[in-house]
């Protein structure tokens, strides 16, 4: 008997690895996925609200976005930043835009388009 079960341990560990890894790794590529659309939504709103004060530029806002994309992640997600005025709730304000391509299986393959935005009401003089 002890010799009909061997290597069935081998068998078993071969067919639960063969369900779980790929679960594992799609967990952690959608978690990824998330952490840059939420690292490029945190830079938008951030690049809205620097060029909605007196003075600054959408110019202004979008480079603020481009560096905080920079510092966070790799440069080609600062690519396509998009900065304007627009309003907001019927007040003059600031619009950051952020398009990027995720890519959807490992670090290669093909990608996830991500598109997001941040705005923030602009000061304006009394």
């Amino acid at each position: 008997m002890a010799d009909r079960e061997r290597g069935a341990a081998v068998v078993e560990f071969v067919l639960v690895m063969a369900l779980l890894v790929p679960l594992v790794l799609g967990i952690a590529q959608v978690a990824m996925v998330l952490h840059v659309r939420n690292t490029l939504a945190a830079a938008a709103s951030e690049g809205a609200r620097a060029s909605s004060p007196l003075g600054a530029t959408p110019a202004d806002g979008a480079e603020r976005t481009r560096s905080m994309i920079r510092a966070a992640l790799d440069d080609r997600y600062a690519e396509h930043v998009t900065s304007s005025w627009t309003t907001v709730g019927g007040l003059p304000g600031a619009q950051v835009e952020v398009r990027a391509r995720v890519p959807a299986l490992g670090l290669f393959g093909p990608s996830v388009p991500v598109a997001v935005s941040g705005h923030a009401i602009r000061e304006v003089e009394p």
